[in-house]
């Protein structure tokens, strides 16, 4: 297991359509373990392996809330009320296979163009197909903060970011700031 480091705006592989993982093997497993390891530390709900430079079609997803991660605005509770725990997902080639005509609001961020939000309107519910770790194929409707982050990250295993939601000049200005942000560091 190891923390990689997360790609970044404008880096051309965030624009790559990710590749099908085959059969699930330990190459997958230590992907999967390497991407949790990722997220936490860059203190994300959600990651796609191509933010880690990785073009596979991986998700992991963690809402639970961990000691040292703040709080995610706008996230859900437990039925109960309580907050939740730490609980880990993995998803293989997720695909949406319906969608709701309802929409919600979020404010999105995103690892891979940091300290940047935007409200993004979405769809309410979803209904997901992927495969385990384990090799078997699932499928579950989902809403609220889990429909809009696996929304958010099978996006990214099609090369589309949060801020292709956004207004033209929006989308313009933000990725100039990091065009510019990206010159500076190769500059140094």
């Amino acid at each position: 297991m190891s923390k990689h480091p997360i790609v970044i705006l404008p880096d051309p592989r965030l624009r790559a359509v990710s590749e099908p993982v085959g059969a699930v093997d330990d190459s997958v497993r230590a992907l999967a373990r390497d991407m949790l390891d990722s997220m936490y530390a860059a203190r994300g709900i959600g990651l796609a392996a191509i933010q880690i430079g990785v073009p596979k079609r991986v998700v992991v997803v963690d809402l639970g809330k961990e000691p040292e991660r703040a709080p995610v605005e706008d996230e859900e509770e437990s039925e109960d009320g309580r907050p939740r725990e730490p609980d880990p997902q993995v998803f293989l080639n997720p695909e949406i296979v319906w969608q709701s005509d309802e929409r919600r609001v979020y404010e999105e961020g995103c690892l891979s163009i940091p300290d940047y939000t935007e409200e993004v309107e979405r769809p309410d519910r979803i209904r997901v197909r992927w495969m385990t770790l384990e090799g078997t194929i699932q499928e579950a409707e989902m809403g609220g903060l889990m429909a809009t982050c696996l929304q958010h990250e099978i996006d990214h295993l099609n090369g589309r970011l949060f801020i292709d939601y956004l207004s033209k000049l929006k989308r313009d200005r933000v990725t100039k700031k990091f065009a510019k942000a990206a010159k500076r560091e190769q500059e140094a």
